[in-house]
């Protein structure tokens, strides 16, 4: 590196001491010296873009953590076939309608302290966490069964046996009841279940947060965690208790170590995986080109698993509701323009969403019309009902000035009372699609002569904004792929729901909030909702899930845009990938193995 030559009496040791204090920095952040250190044991580098949020699965609501890494289900989903498969539980059995369902586990079970786990420790996860109603667990949603939201009944029948017993029949149980609750240990955290701190809240609501000892933390996954440093990366190491052995008897995981990199840049993650830094990176649409290039020399496969199971979206703030201290959440003017079914559609026509197909994502893209993932059986398809918003700035405009709009003499869009219409679009930093997407809808929408501000947070201030201060205008986001049945969006479209949030309830445990109400729409989704989990024939099942999703194409309280196809830089040295959309690379990381 050349230094301008600035400063001629700086000694040159000075500059030496300069220069090896950057060269260890940089080494002792090299992922690459994770590799030297462990050559000799099997592992695995990845990234996620943002920073655990919390340690405790009950409490978590971002999309970046460590649980898929330390825990196991009761019943896992194969990606693949979509089938439902035995986890820690060998069998289930389901009878009386549906409506008693009996897990078993598998004998021997263990957590990663070595402690017996028990049919004690799934009935304690149920009883005492997430059917608590002192304890917000955004799983909750899930467990609501029926119109009148009653949670089922867990009860012990002896040391391997669980009973569930649920009040009507129930479609998606065993997918998201079972499947999808991490079972926690009673021996660890039923104290803290029984406890209040000194702000009168249970204990367990400030239990394993990130700042915990990590050899507290106690999980029934292919891993433990090792170590943590905030903003950098979680190391894991193979869980010796782990219940899994191959058809030789041989401890599963392969792979003994992972590491898991914290890098908040799709574009700094695209150059660490060309580095050799990393060995799977999810492929952003501005590095596809440039990563096909470099395929077979540098030794890895892109696999394209096809439309992302994921939605983008831009939402409204549909709240009418004021906070604690007795703010409106949203300004009231604001709110009446973003309340009108007519403006959300004008915005939806406004945005030309091939244009950001091709820019933003490269071509790389597919337009996206509903929540629901286009590869299920539940999607509704545009010739069945579904509204598709093509653009046309013609009918836009028309949908404005019906709806009570005009243009004052600087051609800018004023409601009738002649106020600006202008509003702040929120969304994240983390992927530079999101950068490029934003900038395009303040264009789209200048044309209609609206005036968009940005505001680009990192993903957990965005998420604080959203979920919390709840005081935004709208935002740019999207949910990860939840699976082909529509009731993993339960905690989304059900009104009630802790994800519900162009609409926020008032939930346990947050702060108060007063003057809320729902629309007649969402009422109507949300018995949808409740019909399309009690039916048990699929084909019924269909026609509750189609018709929410004509009620949601036209009141566009997500307004779609593009989704990414799913695709996934995964080196050849990780022998057994089994890749899917639905499932990603390292669905099956407990059999794969590593070829150096």
């Amino acid at each position: 590196m050349k230094f301008p030559n600035i400063f001629p009496t700086i000694r040159r040791s000075w500059l030496l001491v300069i220069l090896m204090i950057t060269a260890l920095t940089v080494s002792a952040c090299n992922p690459a010296n994770f590799k030297t250190e462990a050559a000799q044991v099997p592992q695995l580098v990845t990234a996620a873009l943002g920073e655990p949020s919390t340690f405790n699965p009950a409490l978590n609501e971002s999309a970046y953590s460590v649980f898929n890494f330390i825990y196991d289900s009761l019943i896992n989903e194969n990606p693949v076939t979509t089938k439902l498969e035995p986890g820690l539980a060998e069998s289930w059995e389901v009878t009386n309608n549906g409506q008693r369902i009996v897990i078993t586990l598998r004998e021997g079970l263990k957590w990663s302290d070595g402690q017996p786990m028990t049919a004690d420790d799934v009935v304690f996860s149920y009883n005492d966490i997430y059917l608590n109603p002192k304890i917000p667990s955004p799983s909750k949603d899930s467990l609501k069964i029926g119109e009148s939201g009653k949670l089922p009944t867990v009860k012990k029948l002896d040391n391997r046996r669980v009973e569930f017993t649920i009040p009507e029949p129930f479609a998606p149980f065993l997918r998201y009841v079972v499947n999808g609750v991490t079972i926690l240990p009673a021996h660890i955290l039923k104290k803290s279940t029984q406890t209040k701190g000194s702000d009168g809240k249970l204990q367990f609501l400030s239990m394993w947060t990130t700042g915990t000892n990590l050899k507290e933390i106690v999980g029934n996954g292919p891993y433990v965690m090792e170590s943590y440093i905030p903003s950098q990366r979680v190391i894991f190491k193979r869980n010796p208790y782990y219940w899994r052995k191959d058809a030789k008897g041989k401890p599963q995981p392969y792979i003994e170590r992972i590491v898991y990199q914290i890098i908040e840049s799709t574009d700094n993650q695209l150059i660490s995986f060309r580095s050799g830094q990393l060995d799977d990176l999810e492929v952003a649409p501005e590095g596809f080109s440039l990563l096909k290039q470099e395929e077979k020399r540098a030794k890895f496969k892109i696999y394209n698993g096809g439309p992302d199971t994921g939605t983008t979206f831009i939402a409204f703030n549909l709240s009418k509701a004021k906070n604690s201290k007795g703010e409106p959440f949203v300004d009231p003017i604001k709110s009446r323009w973003f309340n009108k079914k007519e403006f959300r559609q004008a915005i939806a026509y406004a945005l030309d969403r091939e244009t950001m197909k091709t820019n933003a994502f490269r071509g790389i893209g597919v337009l996206q019309n509903s929540f629901v993932y286009v590869k299920s059986p539940f999607f509704l398809p545009p010739e069945k009902g579904l509204k598709v918003y093509n653009h046309d700035p013609e009918k836009a405009n028309k949908l404005l000035l019906e709806a009570g709009f005009k243009y004052n003499s600087a051609n800018q869009l004023v409601d009738a009372d002649g106020n600006q219409v202008r509003f702040t679009l929120l969304t994240n930093s983390e992927r530079k699609v999101r950068g490029d997407m934003a900038a395009q809808i303040r264009r789209d929408l200048a044309n209609l002569g609206i005036r968009v501000d940005l505001q680009i947070l990192s993903f957990n201030a965005y998420l604080d904004k959203l979920k919390v201060a709840q005081n935004w205008d709208c935002y740019l986001g999207g949910f990860g792929g939840g699976g082909i049945d529509p009731h993993s969006a339960s905690n989304i479209w059900r009104f009630n729901g802790i994800s519900h949030a162009f609409n926020q309830s008032p939930q346990a445990g947050g702060s108060k909030i007063t003057g809320w109400e729902a629309a007649d729409w969402e009422k109507e989704i949300d018995r949808l909702y409740i019909k399309g989990s009690q039916e048990v024939d699929e084909n019924k099942r269909k026609e509750y899930y189609y018709e929410y999703q004509r009620i949601a194409s036209e009141q566009l309280p997500f307004i779609h845009l593009v989704e990414r196809l799913n695709l996934e830089a995964v080196r050849d040295r990780f022998v057994g990938v089994k890749y899917t959309a639905l499932g990603g690379p390292f669905w099956n990381l407990y059999e794969l193995k590593v070829t150096n």
